[in-house]
Protein backbone atom coordinates (compact mmCIF):
# COMPACT_ATOMS: atom_id res chain seq x y z
CA UNK A 1 0.00 0.00 0.00
CA UNK A 2 1.38 3.40 -0.99
CA UNK A 3 2.00 5.93 1.74
CA UNK A 4 0.11 9.23 1.46
CA UNK A 5 2.37 11.74 -0.27
CA UNK A 6 2.92 15.05 1.55
CA UNK A 7 4.22 18.28 0.02
CA UNK A 8 6.56 20.33 2.24
CA UNK A 9 7.29 23.76 0.67
CA UNK A 10 10.48 25.34 2.01
CA UNK A 11 13.47 27.44 0.96
CA UNK A 12 16.89 27.29 2.58
CA UNK A 13 15.91 25.49 5.79
CA UNK A 14 16.82 22.06 7.12
CA UNK A 15 13.48 20.26 7.28
CA UNK A 16 14.79 16.82 8.24
CA UNK A 17 12.96 16.83 11.60
CA UNK A 18 9.65 17.34 9.80
CA UNK A 19 10.46 14.62 7.27
CA UNK A 20 11.39 12.12 9.99
CA UNK A 21 8.19 12.81 11.93
CA UNK A 22 6.05 12.49 8.80
CA UNK A 23 7.76 9.25 7.85
CA UNK A 24 7.31 7.87 11.37
CA UNK A 25 3.58 8.59 11.02
CA UNK A 26 3.42 6.57 7.80
CA UNK A 27 3.66 9.44 5.31
CA UNK A 28 5.92 10.12 2.32
CA UNK A 29 7.21 13.74 2.48
CA UNK A 30 8.47 15.57 -0.62
CA UNK A 31 10.21 18.94 -0.21
CA UNK A 32 9.08 21.52 -2.79
CA UNK A 33 11.45 24.42 -3.41
CA UNK A 34 12.43 27.11 -5.91
CA UNK A 35 16.18 27.17 -5.48
CA UNK A 36 18.73 25.89 -7.99
CA UNK A 37 20.88 23.87 -5.60
CA UNK A 38 19.97 21.10 -3.19
CA UNK A 39 21.96 22.51 -0.28
CA UNK A 40 19.58 23.78 2.40
CA UNK A 41 21.04 25.31 5.53
CA UNK A 42 24.19 23.22 5.16
CA UNK A 43 22.27 19.97 4.69
CA UNK A 44 22.00 18.15 1.39
CA UNK A 45 18.32 17.49 0.72
CA UNK A 46 16.45 16.21 -2.27
CA UNK A 47 13.59 18.39 -3.45
CA UNK A 48 11.19 18.85 -6.33
CA UNK A 49 11.24 22.15 -8.21
CA UNK A 50 7.92 23.95 -7.71
CA UNK A 51 7.56 24.19 -11.50
CA UNK A 52 7.01 20.43 -11.52
CA UNK A 53 4.51 20.50 -8.65
CA UNK A 54 0.96 19.28 -9.30
CA UNK A 55 -1.48 19.23 -6.38
CA UNK A 56 -3.18 16.14 -7.79
CA UNK A 57 -0.04 14.11 -7.04
CA UNK A 58 -0.22 14.80 -3.27
CA UNK A 59 -2.49 13.78 -0.42
CA UNK A 60 -1.62 16.56 2.01
CA UNK A 61 0.41 19.72 2.67
CA UNK A 62 2.67 20.42 5.63
CA UNK A 63 3.60 24.08 6.21
CA UNK A 64 6.75 24.15 8.40
CA UNK A 65 8.18 26.80 10.69
CA UNK A 66 10.53 29.50 9.43
CA UNK A 67 10.80 33.23 8.74
CA UNK A 68 8.18 35.80 9.73
CA UNK A 69 5.48 36.50 7.16
CA UNK A 70 5.71 39.88 5.46
CA UNK A 71 3.11 42.09 7.25
CA UNK A 72 2.10 43.52 3.88
CA UNK A 73 0.35 40.18 3.35
CA UNK A 74 -2.14 41.16 6.05
CA UNK A 75 -2.26 44.89 5.37
CA UNK A 76 0.26 46.18 7.90
CA UNK A 77 3.67 47.83 7.95
CA UNK A 78 6.64 45.94 9.35
CA UNK A 79 6.84 46.96 13.01
CA UNK A 80 8.39 43.94 14.65
CA UNK A 81 9.50 41.22 12.23
CA UNK A 82 12.89 39.58 12.63
CA UNK A 83 13.21 38.61 8.98
CA UNK A 84 10.90 38.03 6.01
CA UNK A 85 11.12 36.33 2.62
CA UNK A 86 8.66 37.30 -0.10
CA UNK A 87 9.77 34.34 -2.21
CA UNK A 88 8.95 31.94 0.61
CA UNK A 89 5.61 33.69 1.23
CA UNK A 90 4.75 33.36 -2.47
CA UNK A 91 5.70 29.68 -2.58
CA UNK A 92 3.80 28.63 0.53
CA UNK A 93 0.71 30.79 0.00
CA UNK A 94 0.33 29.59 -3.60
CA UNK A 95 0.62 25.96 -2.50
CA UNK A 96 -1.77 26.49 0.41
CA UNK A 97 -4.23 28.00 -2.04
CA UNK A 98 -3.95 24.94 -4.28
CA UNK A 99 -4.61 22.51 -1.41
CA UNK A 100 -7.50 24.55 0.00
CA UNK A 101 -9.16 24.68 -3.44
CA UNK A 102 -8.61 20.93 -3.82
CA UNK A 103 -10.03 20.38 -0.30
CA UNK A 104 -6.99 18.35 0.69
CA UNK A 105 -5.59 18.14 4.26
CA UNK A 106 -3.20 20.79 5.52
CA UNK A 107 -1.10 20.84 8.70
CA UNK A 108 0.55 24.14 9.66
CA UNK A 109 3.34 24.33 12.23
CA UNK A 110 4.53 27.60 13.86
CA UNK A 111 5.01 29.87 10.81
CA UNK A 112 2.62 27.51 9.04
CA UNK A 113 0.01 28.12 11.76
CA UNK A 114 0.36 31.87 11.23
CA UNK A 115 0.32 31.49 7.44
CA UNK A 116 -3.00 29.64 7.62
CA UNK A 117 -4.46 32.54 9.60
CA UNK A 118 -3.16 35.12 7.12
CA UNK A 119 -4.42 33.11 4.13
CA UNK A 120 -7.96 33.14 5.53
CA UNK A 121 -7.84 36.91 6.09
CA UNK A 122 -6.52 37.10 9.64
CA UNK A 123 -3.74 39.23 11.10
CA UNK A 124 -0.75 38.64 13.35
CA UNK A 125 0.74 40.19 16.47
CA UNK A 126 4.14 41.16 15.08
CA UNK A 127 5.97 40.96 18.40
CA UNK A 128 4.33 39.52 21.49
CA UNK A 129 4.63 41.63 24.66
CA UNK A 130 5.07 38.26 26.41
CA UNK A 131 7.51 36.90 23.81
CA UNK A 132 9.97 35.80 26.50
CA UNK A 133 7.43 33.16 27.54
CA UNK A 134 7.27 31.78 23.99
CA UNK A 135 10.59 32.46 22.24
CA UNK A 136 13.74 30.39 22.52
CA UNK A 137 16.01 31.24 25.42
CA UNK A 138 19.62 32.46 25.35
CA UNK A 139 20.68 28.81 25.09
CA UNK A 140 18.74 28.54 21.77
CA UNK A 141 16.56 25.80 23.24
CA UNK A 142 12.78 25.69 22.89
CA UNK A 143 10.87 26.83 25.94
CA UNK A 144 8.00 24.76 27.34
CA UNK A 145 4.66 25.91 28.66
CA UNK A 146 1.13 24.66 29.24
CA UNK A 147 -1.81 25.13 26.91
CA UNK A 148 -5.52 24.60 27.42
CA UNK A 149 -7.49 22.77 24.72
CA UNK A 150 -11.20 23.15 24.02
CA UNK A 151 -13.24 20.22 25.28
CA UNK A 152 -14.05 17.87 22.43
CA UNK A 153 -11.37 19.34 20.15
CA UNK A 154 -8.95 17.17 18.20
CA UNK A 155 -6.14 18.18 20.59
CA UNK A 156 -8.15 17.34 23.69
CA UNK A 157 -8.69 13.89 22.16
CA UNK A 158 -4.97 13.51 21.37
CA UNK A 159 -3.72 14.76 24.74
CA UNK A 160 -6.19 16.28 27.23
CA UNK A 161 -7.70 19.68 27.94
CA UNK A 162 -4.42 20.75 29.58
CA UNK A 163 -1.04 19.72 28.23
CA UNK A 164 2.61 20.79 27.92
CA UNK A 165 4.38 21.55 24.65
CA UNK A 166 7.47 23.35 23.42
CA UNK A 167 7.53 26.94 22.17
CA UNK A 168 9.77 28.89 19.77
CA UNK A 169 8.07 31.99 18.37
CA UNK A 170 7.76 35.74 18.93
CA UNK A 171 4.66 36.38 16.79
CA UNK A 172 1.12 35.06 17.17
CA UNK A 173 -2.39 35.03 15.74
CA UNK A 174 -4.25 38.31 16.32
CA UNK A 175 -7.54 38.71 14.40
CA UNK A 176 -8.81 35.26 13.50
CA UNK A 177 -9.11 34.32 9.82
CA UNK A 178 -12.53 33.56 8.33
CA UNK A 179 -13.78 30.07 9.14
CA UNK A 180 -11.04 29.31 11.66
CA UNK A 181 -11.82 27.93 15.11
CA UNK A 182 -9.47 28.19 18.12
CA UNK A 183 -8.64 24.76 19.56
CA UNK A 184 -5.98 25.64 22.16
CA UNK A 185 -4.55 28.70 23.87
CA UNK A 186 -1.93 29.67 26.42
CA UNK A 187 -3.76 30.35 29.72
CA UNK A 188 -1.12 32.86 30.83
CA UNK A 189 -1.54 35.41 28.01
CA UNK A 190 -4.25 34.05 25.68
CA UNK A 191 -1.91 33.30 22.76
CA UNK A 192 -3.71 31.17 20.17
CA UNK A 193 -1.83 27.86 20.13
CA UNK A 194 -3.92 25.77 17.72
CA UNK A 195 -6.78 26.11 15.23
CA UNK A 196 -8.77 24.27 12.59
CA UNK A 197 -11.06 25.34 9.77
CA UNK A 198 -14.75 24.76 10.35
CA UNK A 199 -15.40 23.35 6.85
CA UNK A 200 -12.01 22.23 5.50
CA UNK A 201 -9.42 19.64 6.64
CA UNK A 202 -7.00 22.40 7.70
CA UNK A 203 -5.33 22.15 11.13
CA UNK A 204 -2.44 24.06 12.66
CA UNK A 205 -0.40 24.42 15.84
CA UNK A 206 1.87 27.22 17.04
CA UNK A 207 4.41 24.86 18.59
CA UNK A 208 6.85 22.34 17.06
CA UNK A 209 5.64 18.73 17.45
CA UNK A 210 8.53 17.55 15.24
CA UNK A 211 10.86 18.62 18.07
CA UNK A 212 8.81 16.74 20.67
CA UNK A 213 9.18 13.23 19.27
CA UNK A 214 11.61 10.54 18.10
CA UNK A 215 15.18 11.56 19.00
CA UNK A 216 13.90 14.97 20.19
CA UNK A 217 11.34 13.57 22.63
CA UNK A 218 11.57 15.50 25.90
CA UNK A 219 10.38 14.78 29.45
CA UNK A 220 8.75 18.18 30.01
CA UNK A 221 6.27 18.01 27.09
CA UNK A 222 3.87 15.59 25.49
CA UNK A 223 5.12 13.45 22.61
CA UNK A 224 4.53 15.32 19.34
CA UNK A 225 4.05 12.25 17.13
CA UNK A 226 0.25 11.97 17.73
CA UNK A 227 -0.18 15.28 15.83
CA UNK A 228 1.48 13.74 12.76
CA UNK A 229 -0.49 10.52 13.14
CA UNK A 230 -3.71 12.54 13.27
CA UNK A 231 -2.63 14.27 10.04
CA UNK A 232 -1.77 10.89 8.51
CA UNK A 233 -5.27 9.60 9.21
CA UNK A 234 -6.76 12.70 7.60
CA UNK A 235 -4.62 12.20 4.48
CA UNK A 236 -5.36 8.48 4.23
CA UNK A 237 -9.08 9.09 4.64
CA UNK A 238 -9.08 11.91 2.08
CA UNK A 239 -7.48 9.69 -0.55
CA UNK A 240 -10.46 7.33 -0.27
CA UNK A 241 -13.35 9.81 0.11
CA UNK A 242 -15.10 12.16 -2.33
CA UNK A 243 -14.59 15.89 -1.85
CA UNK A 244 -18.10 16.42 -0.44
CA UNK A 245 -17.23 14.17 2.54
CA UNK A 246 -14.28 16.29 3.65
CA UNK A 247 -16.17 18.55 6.01
CA UNK A 248 -16.99 15.55 8.21
CA UNK A 249 -13.63 13.77 8.13
CA UNK A 250 -12.62 14.45 11.70
CA UNK A 251 -15.99 13.18 12.96
CA UNK A 252 -15.49 9.87 11.17
CA UNK A 253 -11.93 9.26 12.32
CA UNK A 254 -12.79 8.32 15.88
CA UNK A 255 -10.41 10.95 17.27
Amino acid sequence: MNRPRIAVPEIGQNVMNYKRALQAAGLDPVVISVQDEQLQNGVQQEYLDVREFRVQAYDGLLLPGGWDINPARYGQEDKGCLGVSDVLDDLQLSMLDAFVKAKKPVLGICRGHQLVNVYFGGTLIQHLPTYRMHARGADEQDRAHRSEAAAGSWLAELYSTSFMHNSSHHQAVDRLGEGLVIDAWCPDDGTVEAMHHEHLPVYCVQWHPERMCLKHERPDTENGLPVFRFFARLCAAKSQLPAESLCHLSDGLGL
